[in-house]
């Protein structure tokens, strides 16, 4: 096997590491990207922001050497030079020199300042993109001189060529091709994930997550993984498809390869883009290395993976090995749906390879790796003799989807707020809850289970599964989906018996339209009929029910939460539906609300207007893990609960009872209480104390008057009467309401600010600890008490 082959230590990048297949005749292949991958494209990405950091004549000067010459007389020079070009290599100790708009072309006689007439107005964010495309033309340029391989050299002179042009329009690279991603449906990690379902969907929960762990393990190897040249693939195998297999190749250089450190290229994963054909031409070879590999580094993987990676990992390939070379195969089929246990929705989100970028690593001594080549090779494939193991492969990564930033040094990227707590005690916070035993399980009648709950729990066992589905006119219409979408017809037309069953059977059948069914049972209960508009930015939900007799489950919930992770993976983020008086209540506790963010030129004229409905909106964030949102608020809960314990069990102190009032002392200050700070109580925010007792009457009795008139004022005008509150008073010791204030205010008993703002807030303190957070009364006491603070705010009795 050849030196480069296996695992290896780092993120894949292009141009620093990444190994180059064998000599021919030597047997070797592609390889997973090398351990100096990472740096050489952090050395980039330093160059760049260091260039972007000079000051603007220097960012002239560099951008004038790309830029064609504007002087009149139509000159046809194509890019400024200098007339004393710097050192080859430059020195280090060499001051810069100042820069020289008048200083002449070398070629055309004619000024610098003539280059860059066309970059005078141009904003500081576009220079800087620009000069971006600047380092990434420099670093292909060094590529196609360094690179052997006639085919990949070619593929970098395009490139080159792409990304100098669009210096010159000043435009952004777009790739012309005959096609564009992805180039073969189901993709490698469709493909993948039909394969978990198909094969393993009955397995236990414990079991099926194993198999998981070890697809997204494989997934990520393919995006590591460093593709042979055509010619050395050629030697290996004579008989293969050759011209396919370089349009591949070619290919996954532009959009998987190179754009990994040249980021002003369009970047995809190779395992969403391209298919079963890819994954033949690499598989047989890919899987002989990964468990070669394993074994010689057996002794360095960690105990927890050992088992895994060299037991199970083995039969899971040898299983896919067996699905990617059958003809007939149906998870290679574009209408594979999973099965009636274990199904999820869709099925190509239940495993999505990690993003490249965000390698999750375990700690491992380092490893001395030699960069040295024996030929001269691209800085795009250079070999790495020395391995280490891949830390992804031997990592449990569950990354759905894309992040914009890599997951190395956000923490420190992350500004820090006065009041965070530390992340060292956040984790040693985690790993005291991670036991399932050490958390509380959440009965499904309690009081604080969410409402999703249920569903999940049923998704979770295999009782009830999910699908997006729609009725197609060029392919071949599957029986199963045509059944699905008569049941999905008749739910809606059930329970939605104001709509004419006409207008529901068209748009359920129409192939713009798309619906998430909800299966259980191998028929179809519920489901959420919608519209996609990509190019305006959301999506119409057309109908969504329920059928009567699986209501309150939490079903519709967890409908809502599915769709959601649909959108932010297909990138569209706001909802927009006409909710009649009965649907109101179901979406508001979705998220949806009556303050529209979509600009109404977005969709006026795109979506359909019902009479007696209401509009409603809906902003997803794709921060959020929808479906297990709840779960991920719980813990949180878990976590914060055991903080308090913590601190609590910190300031357990019980310090000696005040004895000053015994001297005759009548009043002192709060933060002079042994002990206060601690709690964590913090003194309020200081404002002007009105001395003049008729000015503080008056600024009282407006504030008073304000919060009397507030439209969730009614439940605190009188005292509580016991008829209408059994228990009230033995509950509440210290009782308040608007009407004694007014009393009081009118006695002048109110001297201080500070005791009328105490009354008011013993008030709302009554409300919230007598009845329960979902009550109309609690909800009315948050909000009139926002209002009294911001009248609070407005008359200067504390600062803003």
């Amino acid at each position: 096997m050849a030196d480069g082959a296996g695992f290896q230590q780092g993120s894949p990048a292009i141009g620093a590491a990444g190994s180059a297949p064998a000599a021919p005749g030597a047997g070797g292949t592609g390889s997973t990207e090398g351990p100096g991958a990472a740096g050489g494209s952090a050395r980039i990405a330093v160059k760049k922001a260091q260039l972007r950091s000079s000051p603007r004549p220097k960012k002239l000067e560099k951008l004038g050497v790309y830029s064609s010459c504007k002087a009149e007389g139509a000159c046809k020079c194509n890019g400024w030079k200098s007339q004393n070009p710097p050192p080859t290599p430059p020195r280090t100790d060499q001051q810069s020199s100042t820069v020289n708009l008048q200083e002449p072309c070398r070629s055309c006689s004619h000024t610098l300042g003539d280059h860059v007439t066309h970059l005078e107005n141009v904003s500081e964010e576009e220079m800087n993109r620009l000069l971006g495309i600047v380092m990434d033309v420099e670093y292909l340029y060094t590529c196609v001189h360094k690179e052997e391989d006639a085919d990949t050299k070619q593929v970098y002179f395009s490139l080159f060529k792409l990304l100098r042009k669009s210096i010159l329009l000043m435009g952004k690279p777009m790739l012309e091709a005959q096609e564009s991603p992805p180039f073969e449906r189901p993709s490698i990690e469709q493909g993948v994930n039909n394969f978990v379902q198909y094969k393993f969907s009955h397995l236990p929960s414990k079991e099926h997550q194993t198999i998981m762990e070890l697809a997204k393990m494989f997934l990520n190897q393919i995006n590591y993984w460093q593709l042979e040249t055509p010619s050395q693939r050629r030697q290996r195998v004579p008989n293969d498809d050759a011209a396919g297999y370089k349009a591949n190749y070619t290919r996954w250089l532009c959009y998987c390869n190179v754009p990994q450190f040249c980021d002003s290229l369009p970047r995809y994963e190779t395992t969403q883009i391209f298919g079963r054909t890819l994954l033949r031409s690499v598989f047989t070879v890919m899987r002989k290395q990964l468990l070669e590999q394993a074994r010689q580094e057996k002794d360095k993987l960690p105990p927890e993976k050992r088992t895994l990676i060299l037991t199970h990992f083995p039969k899971f390939l040898s299983m896919l090995e067996e699905e990617v070379y059958s003809h007939n195969s149906p998870i290679w089929s574009q209408d594979f749906l999973a099965g009636a246990s274990g199904g999820q929705i869709p099925v190509h989100t239940v495993i999505s390879a990690p993003p490249v970028t965000r390698p999750l690593y375990y700690s491992t001594s380092p490893v001395s790796v030699d960069l040295s080549t024996g030929g001269s090779v691209s800085p795009a494939r250079k070999p790495a003799s020395a391995l280490e193991p891949n830390p992804v492969l031997f990592s449990t990564v569950g990354v759905k989807r894309k992040a914009s930033e890599p997951l190395i040094h956000e923490e420190n990227k992350r500004p820090k707020v006065m009041g965070d707590i530390p992340t060292e005690l956040i984790n040693e916070v985690m790993a005291t809850i991670t036991d399932s035993a050490a958390v509380p399980e959440t009965t499904l009648l309690s009081a604080h289970s969410a409402r999703d709950e249920a569903a999940r729990l049923e998704e979770r066992r295999g009782v009830i599964e999910f699908h997006v589905i729609g009725n197609s006119l060029n392919q071949k219409p599957n029986k199963r989906i045509l059944m699905w979408l008569v049941g999905l017809q008749n739910v809606f037309s059930h329970q939605l018996p104001r709509m004419p069953k006409e207008y529901i059977t068209r748009l359920v059948f129409d192939p713009k339209h798309k619906t998430l069914s909800l299966i259980k049972d191998g028929r179809v209960i519920g489901g959420i009929c919608f519209r996609m508009f990509p190019s305006q930015g959301f999506t119409e939900i057309v109908f969504c029910a329920v059928t009567s007799n699986e209501q309150v489950k939490g079903y519709g919930t967890h409908l809502m939460n599915h769709l959601k992770e649909y959108h932010i993976k297909h990138e569209i983020l706001n909802f927009l539906t006409y909710a009649d008086e009965y649907a109101i209540g179901y979406f508001k506790k979705q998220g949806f609300s009556k303050d529209i963010k979509v600009p109404k030129t977005k969709y006026v004229g795109y979506i359909k207007d019902y009479e007696g409905a209401t509009l409603m909106g809906c902003e997803l964030n794709p921060s959020i893990p929808y479906t297990e949102f709840s779960v991920i608020i719980k813990k949180q809960k878990e976590i914060i609960k055991k903080l308090i314990e913590r601190k609590q069990a910190q300031i357990r102190k019980v310090y000696p009872g005040l004895s000053c009032f015994k001297e005759g002392v009548r009043q002192i200050p709060i933060e002079s209480i042994p002990g206060i700070r601690d709690t964590g109580w913090k003194p309020l925010g200081k404002g002007k104390e009105l001395k003049d007792p008729d000015q503080l009457y008056s600024t009282l009795k407006t504030i008073l008057q304000h919060v009397k008139s507030h439209q969730n004022a009614w439940p605190f005008m009188e005292p509580v009467k016991k008829t209408e509150a059994p228990g009230y008073y033995q509950v509440i010791r210290f009782p308040m309401d608007l009407k004694t204030m007014s009393e009081r205010l009118k006695s002048r008993y109110y001297t201080t600010r500070k005791l009328f703002m105490a009354d008011m807030q013993r008030i709302f303190t009554n409300c919230r600890e007598y009845n329960p957070p979902e009550s109309e009364y609690y909800k009315c006491a948050n909000l009139l008490e926002k209002f009294f603070y911001t009248k609070i705010k407005e008359a200067g009795l504390i600062e803003k």
